[in-house]
């Protein structure tokens, strides 16, 4: 039997089980199934949400508007400039006045407290989108992509995360990683790496599901036998340009080359949240590159684009998972 999620929040990894994050991976898979076959799935029709975006993003955006449509239902996008939210009216009270129109609302913006208040005042399922300290939904479309390479059982698998391990998506990694009986590597300098409390907290979990958490500098070390190696950008949303030169002084010995995935297992995989900068086509791609010389970043192009590269795979996989999400949390039948 499936574990029910309805009227649920989803606001960060640690707040799921095991088997609900399994249900919601399943879910995905079958719509993304559905979709492909362009078989309908209006499964939610007349009912409406509202996407409350105070960064900007065009994998969530999309992957939320497309997703409700598809389950067929009404849907509303609010940036931060056509918002009065923390400004001249309060979280509580947006949430409330919000909550009377809307049968769920989506948040993507700053502090993962802002979300935590909206779903504590909202009378209808709120998500996470995206916050400075977890991005659940991407977790969702990665385990998808994983399942795709790997099979349903990913627990064993030796999961890499180069760079600034202590992001966002670091920290929702290691978490999830370990819920699912993986072994989980942040690799990186020492002052990049995720809160003390989090990882002990990941190794308790990982206890009792036989994962692992490893801390290192040590590239060689992380990446031999690697199953799964991701990255992420230097410099987050929001963060000051000016600390670009600081970044790339610190993570460029953890950059993902072809060398790095030459470490790796046969079959090993490359992930990356995206956008990335692999290149000079991008507008912070080419200032960086005028101010300090280097034309790739995170990641070089010969990977990104290399056979082991699943990031197109996982960024479709955003819009499936995001779709398992809003009906496990909005259908009362599963």
């Amino acid at each position: 039997m499936h574990p029910s999620m309805y009227g649920r929040d989803f606001l960060k990894m640690l707040d799921l089980t095991p088997d609900e994050i399994r249900h919601l991976v399943r879910l995905a898979a079958s719509f993304k199934e559905m979709k492909r076959a362009h078989q309908p799935h209006r499964y939610l029709e007349g009912r409406n949400i509202v996407l409350l975006f105070e960064k900007t993003s065009t994998r969530t955006r999309c992957s939320f508007e497309v997703a409700g449509r598809d389950l067929g239902m009404g849907v509303v996008y609010v940036d931060g400039s056509s918002s009065q939210m923390g400004k001249k009216e309060s979280i509580p009270d947006t949430a409330r006045v919000l909550s009377r129109m809307f049968d769920g609302i989506e948040y993507r913006g700053y502090g993962q407290e802002i979300v935590e208040e909206l779903a504590e005042y909202a009378d209808c399922p709120v998500w996470n989108g995206l916050t400075t300290e977890s991005h659940p939904t991407q977790m969702i479309a990665d385990l998808l992509t994983m399942q795709e390479n790997f099979g349903r059982d990913l627990s064993g698998l030796r999961f890499v995360f180069m760079g600034d391990a202590q992001n966002n998506v670091g920290n929702s990694l290691m978490v999830t990683c370990v819920k699912m009986g993986m072994h989980f590597v942040a690799c990186g300098p020492e002052k990049q790496m995720p809160d003390p409390a989090l990882v002990e907290k990941c190794r308790q979990i990982a206890a009792e599901t036989g994962g692992s958490v490893t801390l290192t500098p040590d590239v060689a070390e992380a990446c031999t036998g690697a199953h799964v190696v991701y990255t992420d950008v230097w410099v987050s949303m929001g963060e000051p340009a000016e600390i670009w030169g600081e970044r790339i002084e610190l993570l460029s010995p953890y950059a993902v080359t072809q060398e790095v995935m030459d470490m790796t297992a046969e079959n090993s995989i490359f992930l990356h949240c995206l956008p990335a900068y692999h290149d000079l086509k991008t507008g912070v791609g080419k200032d960086v590159y005028e101010k300090f010389g280097k034309k790739e970043l995170e990641v070089t192009d010969e990977v990104f684009e290399g056979p082991k590269s699943k990031v197109f795979d996982e960024a479709e996989n955003r819009m499936h998972a995001i779709k398992a999400i809003m009906y496990a949390t909005l259908s009362p039948v599963q």
